[in-house]
């Protein structure tokens, strides 16, 4: 009996049968030949009336769109494949980002208190060689999913919102006038919040393979040493299995929560979930000083984040909208998830209403609630930085002691630069100091990249950052013209309503926001 087996054995459920299941689907994604199912047809005739105004596949996440468009008076349904409930595994997150669940109306003070199980500070970065970065206030608030998500399906309901639970998704009819899912359900907007796997995003991605995965496994356990501080990114080891392993610990109200996770290709030789699970329990008792003897393990956590560079994803047709993990609107960098789906939430509430509103439901028009972000892009060149190809040979710690330059560049820089970086928001300023900085001081170690990278990631990469700088000029002149816009045809009002989010969050410039 391996290690893994010995551990998850000793937790409720079969967690070694649900680790396997993950290791197969991952396997198929790996070798090019998922299925792709025809899970979405169009038809030339109308709908006719229909009973909803928006229906939300992918209840976990899709309460939070679902319910911000409820109270906002949208007639809104739900469907969920399960029962909507929220898992025991806090989601962390930094403060200032639960503010959107004020500003639309979701939770009251009161609420969101209690929905925050756990607070810790400070966090470390910390890589082999390095010196040690400290931070406040980033991914230091554990949310309760459990209680935030039945508060908000009582909200929901509250608003008149309509919960289909035990319901998967099986199909969907695009009309001119609507959409008809599962031959039952009728709408005017069908948005896709089914996650990464999403059979909506298969089909529109015609089953391509990921560009990049980003593989994470990890615990939540009792035992540890007392510790009231966190880790957002620290690496001990130099590269093992063709990986970079990078580490995350976070207090939990019910013990302490550790993860290994590291970056690559989809190349079918990778390491599988199972066997990046044996290295996490060998290497743990020396990441958290403490015998794996010592601990009493509560839950075992595992899971694959793929990644697109033709993100966020555009569907080809009208009436449909991905959004969170099923539109890829997360960095390479980031799992996505919560996080990811709060940072863009009260954007999509606004833009969703005013499509709704105006009737800019075609592909074209939803594809400006999804839109190119080069903050995103940009990140695709640190995600090569971070990995290493299959066959590729570099300097065993290259990676950690670039990574450890980088961060000490940032630190000297201060916290307007390293804050935003760490919570997956990439600005024009911040980037280029740091950039300048690290070539200056560490000129060797920044020519490594380039053999890493490839050139051509590195060209395009320069697009991305020229379009970057673009994107800040276009968002800071944008309030000289909102006066002549407001007298526009509302229509035409929703497509530069469009064009400034787009500037705003393909800036980075939703962090001043925080």
């Amino acid at each position: 009996m391996s290690l893994t087996e010995e551990i998850l054995s000793q937790l409720p459920g079969d967690v070694m049968l649900s680790l396997r299941q993950s290791d197969r689907i991952l396997a198929s994604l790996r070798a090019d030949n998922a299925p792709i199912a025809t899970v979405i047809q169009e038809n030339t005739q109308p709908l006719g009336p229909v009973d909803w105004d928006v229906i939300v596949c992918g209840g976990t996440l899709g309460i939070l769109i679902a319910s911000a468009l409820a109270v906002r008076g949208v007639r809104v349904a739900l469907i969920e494949r399960l029962i909507l409930r929220g898992r025991a595994q806090e989601w962390n997150i930094s403060r200032q980002e639960l503010e959107v669940f004020r500003e639309l109306n979701l939770l009251t003070e009161q609420e969101l208190e209690s929905a925050i199980a756990t607070q810790y500070n400070p966090a470390r970065v910390s890589f082999q060689g390095g010196t040690q970065v400290w931070v406040e206030d980033v991914l230091n608030i554990g949310i309760d999913p459990v209680y935030l998500l039945a508060t908000l399906k009582t909200k929901f309901l509250q608003a008149g919102g309509k919960l289909f639970e035990n319901t998967p998704f099986t199909e969907a009819v695009v009309h001119p006038d609507g959409v008809m899912l599962n031959n039952q359900f009728t709408a005017r907007l069908l948005i896709d919040a089914m996650g990464h796997l999403s059979p909506i995003s298969k089909q529109a991605r015609l089953g391509k393979k990921p560009d990049a995965l980003c593989l994470v496994v990890g615990s939540c356990a009792q035992g540890f040493p007392e510790n009231p501080t966190g880790d957002l990114l620290l690496s001990f080891t130099s590269l093992q299995n063709q990986c970079q392993y990078f580490w995350e610990a976070f207090p939990a109200r019910d013990g302490r929560t550790t993860y290994l996770f590291t970056y690559m290709d989809a190349h079918p030789q990778r390491l599988t979930l199972e066997a990046l699970f044996e290295e996490y329990l060998r290497l743990l008792p020396e990441y958290q000083g403490v015998e794996l003897s010592q601990l009493q393990f509560q839950r075992g956590l595992f899971g694959f984040f793929p990644t697109y560079r033709q993100s966020p994803l555009k569907t080809p047709w009208n009436r449909i909208l991905p959004v969170g993990d099923s539109s890829g609107s997360q960095s390479p960098l980031s799992f996505g998830g919560f996080g990811a789906m709060v940072r863009h939430l009260q954007r999509l509430t606004l833009g969703i209403e005013e499509a709704l509103q105006t009737e800019q439901l075609s592909a074209k028009a939803l594809a400006m609630l999804q839109p190119y972000q080069p903050s995103l892009s940009v990140t695709w060149l640190f995600q090569k930085a971070m990995s290493v190809g299959v066959n590729q040979n570099i300097a065993p710690n290259q990676i950690n002691q670039l990574l450890s330059a980088v961060f000490q560049e940032m630190q000297q820089l201060g916290t307007p630069v390293l804050k935003p970086f760490l919570q997956d928001i990439v600005q024009f300023s911040a980037l280029t100091q740091t950039l300048l900085k690290t070539g200056l001081s560490h000129p060797a170690l920044v020519a490594k990249i380039i053999p890493q990278v490839g050139l051509a990631n590195l060209l395009d990469w320069l697009v991305h950052y020229v379009n970057l700088s673009i994107y800040t000029a276009l968002f800071s002149l944008s309030p000289m013209l909102e006066t002549s816009v407001r007298n526009l045809p509302r229509e035409q009002q929703y497509y530069w309503h469009r064009l400034v989010d787009a500037w705003k969050y393909g800036s980075g410039a939703d962090y001043a926001d925080q």
